[in-house]
This record gives structure tokens, sequence and C-alpha cells, in this order.
């Protein structure tokens, strides 16, 4: 029985339950996130890690540094059909992030200001819209050693 949101990747082989409601929602910029992605950016819900649970086969792990903050960022994925679901983090080992196109029914995300945030926005390519009452990071919203930045809010869209 289901107690979160459901997802797989795309030939079903990999499926998850969140166990429970996001956190909030990430949307990310970052040039990781665009290769990940191949998009200008990714929409990743974050999620307790102690709540997430792989319900079928366990999915394979790339890792690899970030390159805003240097530790690592693990990529879970099918090592059938390559894709990507979720994201784990040497910086925030209580957290997953999952990649929202990988849900049953991704609808049941709403993002809004009060749950979201934009990350890396100066990787954002020219002409990117950040939407009015968004926090707003040039790069992370907090220091390695966790202390939180200051965001931007803009009280109307602005085109990068």
């Amino acid at each position: 029985m289901s107690t979160g949101l459901t997802g797989s990747c795309l030939c079903g082989k990999v499926t998850y339950d969140t166990g429970s409601d996001p956190l909030w929602i990430t949307i990310c910029y970052c040039k990781y996130c665009q290769r990940a992605t191949g998009s200008d950016r990714m929409i990743e819900p974050v999620f307790e890690r102690h709540h997430f649970n792989f319900t079928a086969a366990s999915p394979a792990v790339f890792t690899q540094p970030s390159e805003g903050s240097g530790k690592d960022i693990h990529a879970h994925f099918c090592s059938d059909c390559g894709t990507k679901l979720a994201l784990t983090f040497e910086r925030w080992p209580d957290k997953i992030g999952i990649y929202i196109g990988t849900l049953d029914d991704p609808t049941r995300i709403s993002v809004r200001p009060e749950n979201s945030k934009h990350i890396f926005v100066s990787e954002a390519p020219s002409g990117t819209l950040l939407p009015p009452d968004v926090k707003i990071f040039q790069r992370h919203a907090a220091e390695n050693d966790g202390t939180p930045i200051e965001p931007t809010i803009y009280s109307k869209p602005v085109v990068k």
C-alpha cells in the first residue's frame, strides 16, 4: 500500500514510493541538472530519505562531485532503460530528490511560491523567466556549513 507518491523508470523495472508528500520543490539550473535532464532545468521534489522506498528492483548509482559544493551527488537510475529516478547527496544524507517526470502522476505536485525555490539561477539560460514571490538563489540556498543564504524575491516576473 502506497503512503506517498509513486513512480517508476521508463521500462517499469525500478519503482518507488516516496512515503510522504515533498518537503519542498527545488528548481535547479546548474550544469549538472541541465545535463542530467537534457533540459534547461530540473524540477526536483525533495523528500525525507527514511520515508522513501524503492519498491521493486534497486537502481544503479552513478556518483560525481558537485561543481557547486564539492560534495558527492548520487544519481539513481535504471540499469536497463537508463532512466534517472532520484538524487541523493553527501551534503544532505537524510534527503532524496526525485526527477518529477518519473512520478506516475506528476500533477499531484503543485509548485507554488511557498513550497519552492530556484537555485543556480546564475547558470540558467538567457531568457529564463523567473516567477514572482519565489525564493531565488544565484547558486546554492545554503553555505557548505549549512548557513542559509538570503534569497532574492521579485515582486513581478523577471527575465534573466
